[in-house]
């Protein structure tokens, strides 16, 4: 160690805490957070007072970017050249700013994230709203403090006449805090800041009548306003915005044309990554995506698929890409150099008193040199009054400064008078110069009797401030470029699907599929039906429900696990595709199939779920009833419904009110009719009780209702297309258990019996073949028979042919039987199919 050296032992810890605190504050105070009087941050104010220095102004020529940038790191910024460039370039950026503050010449960057050119390419002005923020700088309006090598001075805020915090916002990341601040719509602005200074105790929500909502470069859509309120009265809030987009139909095809997306949104990127969803299949109904935007303005095309339906693919949009987006307001900026959380009020508050100090400094200044300049035209005068003896005096003077000292005696003048005497020039001893001085001085003095009045009263320093503020406005004022629907809110996906009536079909290799309900018509009994579905080979559909799509589904498997889904997640299909397996639509095991399907209200309604119950029944006619509410908390592997025995399966599932009757019937003919109190309610894992007793080892249970309407007709249909509808009242009440009671005669001619239903008048029924025909056909046409007898023929089947499937749907009244799904709201029936009604909606 060197000689008078000595080593002080400090704690690391301690060291590191204050050099982080050292460090953080210097961020905090002097890199990312902005003042708020004039809104930037010092790299900001740097750069424009850098532009000012060289005289760059906006009505002289553009300079390189290069010589304002080195200007500014030279005598202000000693940080990177990028730092000051890209701060440069961002001022001059219209989808950056809301109100640009530099005029920019050559290549600055696109909305797509191109880079700038370098900046010995490009040139730079200041624009003339930037020369309003710097307006009456150089009249002591505000404090300067050295640079970082002291031989300079710079401006610790600008004077700016523009509310510069409040129509720019801005952002920035410090230590343990950030700011994130959005831009507004200038002539709001103004109007609001004119109205906090009409009335200091306005609150929020008046203000909030002439700045509505931040107004964003980009234009696009502010959506609902709870988040907006939020911010202006707290300072942190969540704004929703979408781009704005319309529906047109281009070359035939419809498209989805977006001309404005939401603020600090990467159009390139947005593309890309929509693209991608549409490429991974998680957005449907696109078919292709053109960027057509050229320096004319945006122009995003979305050429839609020719099935897909404009609004329901927009709103997906909307949910899946960044074509709703949202801001995150924390109105953080310093005051007084101390970072604080501001609400729109004190944000005006703060601007309003920055201008009052302005225009305080200003009027100062301005009065001290009226009064200096006062002084002066009174030596002059005084020596135009008595010029020849002046002239004397001076001639006689062997120096200026004998002569200033003869004249200070004499007529007992100060030192600058005596001074501008001696230099007084020869043309203002003629007349005309003599009745110059008199009325300047006349004027003079009248200037300062008004600066003394400024001075002297608030009032009129604060209509200063107004008018002010008013030029402002009508120099910079545009319209709001943002839009904002009030009616808009969080955004849930059934806001994007029409809660219309809707097929599901399963077939018998476990495709699944959606289709709306109107693509189906009725035909009378006997007719040969129309094509349903392409199934793959030896495949055919098994299962057709009826639900709408707001519904939630309940799957139950054979093995009797239970799933859990919404209807619209279902994957829609046309009347003739296969749909979507539905393994790769639920965690269903390889060797498992799904057996039943049951169409529910909202599972979160406690009401709801406490008051209804499943009711299952295996092949070989065991019965088991449990509370719904057990099936209101989904997992997504599913959940045990019912514990199965060896050689069984579950075979159906129906939701009830627990007053239900139910009814089982037999392949061999047989039904058994029951009340659905027989069964008490267990937990999910039980196996479940006795509820038919098999005629034989090959015969098993093909269907379970369960009935509410007692005036309701039961119906079956067997395997060869015969079918009857006989009355409830046919089948007398038992006890569970039983072995039943004959429900169709059995023949070779018919069949065995496939299925069972109860039915209306006002019911059409569904049949589907396992070859995929479907004919829709009116209960009505049936006539009620009795039980024990075979039926009439229902469909002519081909070949070997035989009935997959029996469904009903609710009867249309319609013509050309096209279900309206706008006017018949759809709420599901006990057994889990659909009813018509009109009071409930989901």
């Amino acid at each position: 160690m060197a000689e008078g050296e000595k080593l002080i032992p400090i704690n690391i810890e301690d060291e590191m805490k204050s050099a982080y605190i050292d460090y953080s504050m210097s961020v905090i105070v002097s890199r990312a957070l902005p003042d708020v009087r004039d809104g930037l941050k010092p790299v900001h104010r740097r750069v424009l007072y850098g532009m000012h220095e060289l005289g760059v102004r906006s009505n002289t020529a553009h300079k390189k970017s290069a010589r304002i940038v080195g200007e500014v790191l030279g005598k202000y910024h000693p940080h990177g050249d990028t730092s000051v460039y890209d701060t440069m370039v961002r001022m001059a950026q219209e989808w950056s700013l809301r109100y640009m503050l530099v005029d920019g010449q050559g290549n600055f960057g696109s909305i797509d994230g191109d880079s700038p050119a370098a900046m010995r390419y490009t040139e730079a002005r200041m624009r003339k709203i930037s020369e309003d923020m710097l307006a009456d700088i150089d009249k002591e309006t505000v404090d300067h403090r050295l640079n970082f090598d002291d031989t300079l001075e710079e401006p610790t805020v600008l004077p700016t006449r523009i509310p510069g915090l409040l129509i720019n916002g801005a952002s920035g990341i410090a230590v343990g805090m950030a700011t994130n601040m959005p831009p507004h719509n200038l002539s709001e602005v103004v109007d609001g800041i004119i109205a906090y200074i009409d009335n200091s105790d306005i609150d929020i929500d008046e203000l909030m009548q002439h700045i509505k909502a931040p107004d964003f470069p980009t234009g696009g859509i502010i959506y609902g306003y709870d988040g907006v309120k939020e911010a202006f009265h707290t300072g942190r809030g969540r704004i929703v915005m979408r781009g704005k987009a319309n529906i047109e139909e281009v070359k035939g095809r419809e498209c989805i044309i977006v001309n404005e997306i939401p603020y600090q949104v990467n159009k390139a990127d947005m593309i890309k990554k929509t693209a991608d969803l549409v490429n991974d299949k998680k957005l449907e109904g696109i078919a292709s995506i053109r960027d057509e935007s050229d320096r004319k303005g945006m122009r995003i095309v979305y050429v839609l698929k020719r099935d897909a339906i404009p609004n329901i693919v927009l709103n997906k949009l909307y949910k899946y890409t960044a074509l709703q987006s949202s801001f995150s307001v924390n109105n953080i900026a310093l005051v007084n150099g101390r970072p604080e959380l501001l609400n729109l009020k004190d944000l005006i508050h703060h601007f309003v008193d920055h201008r009052h100090n302005v225009v305080v400094r200003r009027t100062t200044y301005e009065l001290r040199k009226a009064e200096e300049r006062a002084h002066i035209l009174e030596g002059l005068i005084i020596a135009s009054d008595n010029i020849d003896e002046v002239i004397a005096l001076i001639r006689a003077s062997s120096n200026a400064d004998e002569a200033r000292t003869k004249l200070v005696e004499r007529f007992k003048l100060s030192e600058i008078q005596a001074k501008a005497i001696v230099e007084m020039r020869l043309r203002q001893l003629t007349g005309l110069e003599q009745d110059k001085l008199r009325s300047e001085y006349d004027e003079i003095i009248a200037t300062i009797e008004d600066l003394k009045d400024i001075l002297d009263k608030k009032e009129r320093r604060m209509q200063i401030i107004k008018d002010e503020l008013n030029v402002v406005k009508e120099k910079y004022g545009d319209e709001r470029r943002s839009t904002i629907e009030y009616a808009g809110g969080d955004l849930s996906i059934e806001d994007m699907i029409p809660n219309e009536k809707v097929v599901i079909t399963i077939s018998h290799a476990g495709y699944i599929k959606r289709t709306s309900l109107n693509e189906y018509k009725t035909q009378h009994r006997g007719g040969v039906g129309q094509k349903a579905s392409t199934t793959r080979n030896e495949d055919f559909l098994e299962h057709l429900f009826v639900g709408t799509n707001h519904q939630y589904m309940l799957f139950f498997t054979q093995k009797g696990k239970c799933f859990w889904m919404r209807v619209y997640e279902i994957p829609e299909g046309s009347k003739t595709s296969k749909g979507r397996a539905i393994q790769n639509l639920i965690n269903i095991e390889q060797d498992d199939k799904v057996m039943a399907f049951i169409c529910t209200q909202d599972l979160k309604d406690e009401d709801y779920i406490n008051s209804h119950y499943v009711i299952m029944a295996t092949k070989k006619g065991q019965v088991k009833k449990t509370s719904l509410e057990q099936y209101s908390r989904p997992r997504t592997n599913g959940i045990n419904a019912i514990t199965i025995k060896d050689g069984d399966e579950l075979l159906e599932a129906k939701l009830t009110t627990g007053n239900s009757q139910v009814m089982l019937a037999l392949k061999s003919g047989k039904a058994i009719r029951f009340e659905e109190a027989k069964t008490r309610p267990m937990g999910r894992n039980a196996s479940g009780v006795r509820g038919i007793t098999l005629a034989n080892n090959k015969d098993e249970v093909v269907g379970m209702i369960a009935v509410d309407d007692m005036d309701s007709n039961i119906l079956v249909v067997s395997e060869n297309g015969y079918g009857k509808r006989s009355s409830l009242d046919d089948y007398r009440i038992t006890n569970r258990g039983g072995k039943g009671v004959k429900t169709i005669s059995i023949t070779e001619k018919t069949g065995n019996l496939v299925s069972v239903k109860n039915v209306t008048d006002d019911d059409d029924l569904m049949i589907i073949n396992k070859s995929g025909i479907a004919i829709r056909m009116e209960v009505s046409d049936l006539r009620v028979m009795g039980r024990a007898t075979q039926g009439v023929k229902l469909i002519n089947l081909k070949g070997n042919d035989s009935i997959a499937a029996v469904a009903k749907v609710m009867k249309d009244d319609d013509d050309d039987s096209v279900i309206d799904a706008e006017l018949d709201v759809t709420e599901t029936d006990k057994d889990g199919t659909a009813i018509d009604t009109n009071e409930t909606e989901n």
